[in-house]
C-alpha cells in the first residue's frame, strides 16, 4: 500500500518497468492510455491513503474523478489499493476487480478478467508474479500462490496453494508444474525463467 511519497515513486517506477517503459522513454501509442491510467491510479491511492495534509482532500477527489473517467473509457473497473507495485495491464478492455481482493507485486493481467466475490462475500488473495490470461475468472475467498500462471478463460474458484504451476480449465486445475515464465523481484529486475524457455 502506498503510504508515502517514497512508496508512490517506487510503485510508479515498478509499473513503468512492468509496462516496458524505461527512463524517459515514452510508452508505445497503444500503451499510452494504460500508462496514464496506472499513474492516475497510484496518485489516487496516495492521496486517499495519506490523510491530513493541506490540499490532499481536494487532490484525492480530483484523481478519483480522473480514475473513474479514464477507467470507464478503457473498460477498467479497478479500485484503489488492490494491486501491488509492478502492475502490467496488457490491453484495454473489460477488466473488473473487487475492492476486497488483494493482488501482489508484478501482476501481469489481460483483458476480459474478472476478480470477484462469491455469495459469502469473500474475495481472492493473489500472490506475487501471477500471470492472468485473457478472460480468466477468479472469485471467492481463495488464495493463489506466487508465480502461478492462470490460463485464458480459466475459472478459478478454489485455492491454488502450489507455487510455480499453471492452472487452466473450468473449473481450473493444475495443467503444468511450471508457472509464470517471467520472474520479477522487488529490486525491479526482470529475468526469464530458464526452465520455461522451450515452452514459449
Amino acid at each position: 500500500m502506498i503510504k508515502s511519497k517514497k512508496d508512490l515513486k517506487k510503485y510508479m517506477e515498478m509499473d513503468r518497468q512492468a509496462l516496458g517503459i524505461h527512463g524517459n522513454k515514452r510508452p508505445r501509442i497503444f500503451l499510452d492510455y494504460i500508462y496514464k491510467f496506472e499513474v492516475i491510479l497510484r496518485k489516487h491511492e496516495y492521496y486517499h491513503n495519506v490523510k491530513g495534509k493541506l490540499g490532499h482532500c481536494f487532490l484525492e477527489k480530483y484523481y478519483s474523478v480522473r480514475h473513474q473517467r479514464l477507467g470507464a473509457f478503457l473498460g477498467f473497473d479497478i479500485p484503489i489499493n488492490v494491486f501491488g507495485p509492478g502492475l502490467r495491464i496488457n490491453h484495454y478492455g473489460y477488466i473488473v476487480v473487487n475492492e476486497m481482493a488483494k493482488i501482489g507485486s508484478w501482476c501481469d493481467i489481460h483483458q476480459g478478467v474478472n476478480i470477484g466475490q462469491n455469495i459469502t462475500g469473500g474475495a481472492p488473495q493473489i500472490g506475487d508474479n501471477v500471470w492472468i490470461g485473457p478472460g480468466a475468472k477468479i472469485f471467492g475467498e481463495i488464495q493463489v500462490a506466487d508465480r502461478v500462471a492462470i490460463g485464458a478463460n480459466a475459472v478459478v474458484n478454489r485455492s491454488v496453494i502450489e507455487e510455480d504451476v499453471t492452472v487452466a480449465g473450468i473449473p481450473a486445475a493444475i495443467k503444468k508444474e511450471t508457472g509464470n515464465p517471467w520472474v520479477k523481484n522487488l529490486n525491479s529486475s526482470i529475468s526469464r525463467r530458464s526452465d520455461n524457455r522451450a515452452e514459449e
